[in-house]
């Protein structure tokens, strides 16, 4: 059990109480925050302030734990175990990105094509009926019949024809914009941003604790570590360059250092939720 006084949010000598039970609470629920299939994820993680209480908890609990040397086994797997899930969940998203990224390239190039299947019909082109058929496959059924009525309108302009060549038109704009696929993106980032923190904060906290005694392969540690270390040269350098600069520099990082520089004791009161003082 950890009991000290905190500086944070501008409230001085308020008197916290972090347990062992607490931390295995805490890390139990940014798990369930970046479980792609929970209903309460996070999404953004400059507007969460409560997943970063969580993880300033979490955070606060490995480098301040008075003896390492008998740091709780169970604290220890749980935040290992959250990091390892973290990593898994950060390659996923780097996966759904890298599938975005070609979706975008193939709808830009789909609809440069359309573009100049759209000139042909217009012009009336001596091949425009094998262009059509040749977009056939790639484009949906309304698309194809709108390009035919273009490209059989002669001189008198049916009814129909304006809005066949608005359909198609819209559907180049749709293609070239990506909204879609560009909130999808966004979305993913914003999470895997989170999940970068996950790396940057507790990552790099447990590796300043022994490994428990209780490990039965010597071995397991070198590969914690190699794990460990490895994802936060991913997350830091390679895959989020910027990201570790502007945590590094945010007032949430500052609050932080702030508060792991407060004296520890030992006593034993209540326990209170992540984010209450």
């Amino acid at each position: 059990m950890l009991f000290f006084n905190s500086r944070k949010r501008g409230i001085v000598n308020v008197k916290m109480i972090i347990t062992e039970e607490k931390i295995l609470s805490n890390i139990d629920k940014v798990q369930k925050m970046i479980n792609p299939n929970s209903k309460k994820q996070i999404v953004q993680l400059e507007d969460d302030a409560y997943f970063k209480d969580l993880i300033d908890s979490i955070k606060v609990y490995l480098i301040e734990y008075p003896n390492k040397k008998n740091f709780p086994e169970s604290v220890y797997k749980a935040a290992h175990g959250l990091v390892e899930y973290a990593t898994d969940q950060f390659e996923d998203n780097t996966k759904q990105i890298e599938v975005l990224i070609r979706q975008r390239e193939n709808n830009i190039s789909m609809a440069n094509e359309l573009k100049l299947v759209l000139e042909a019909v217009q012009n009336k082109d001596k091949e425009w009926k094998g262009k059509v058929k040749g977009i056939a496959e790639h484009v949906s059924e309304d698309i194809v019949e709108a390009l035919t009525i273009i490209g059989k309108t002669k001189n008198k302009i049916p009814e129909n024809y304006e809005d066949a060549v608005k359909l198609v038109t819209a559907r180049i704009n749709n293609l070239e914009t990506n909204l879609h696929i560009e909130i999808d993106m966004e979305r993913i980032e914003d999470k895997s941003k989170a999940l970068s923190y996950i790396g940057i904060e507790i990552a790099e906290a447990l590796r300043g604790i022994p490994t428990p005694i209780f490990e039965p392969e010597e071995e397991k540690k070198e590969k914690v570590d190699e794990e460990l270390a490895e994802y936060i040269e991913e997350t830091r350098f390679e895959v989020k360059p910027s990201l570790w600069e502007r945590i590094k520099q945010s007032k949430f990082v500052q609050a932080i250092r702030n508060l792991t520089r407060i004296k520890i004791v030992i006593d034993v009161p209540a326990l209170p939720e992540g984010r209450n003082k």
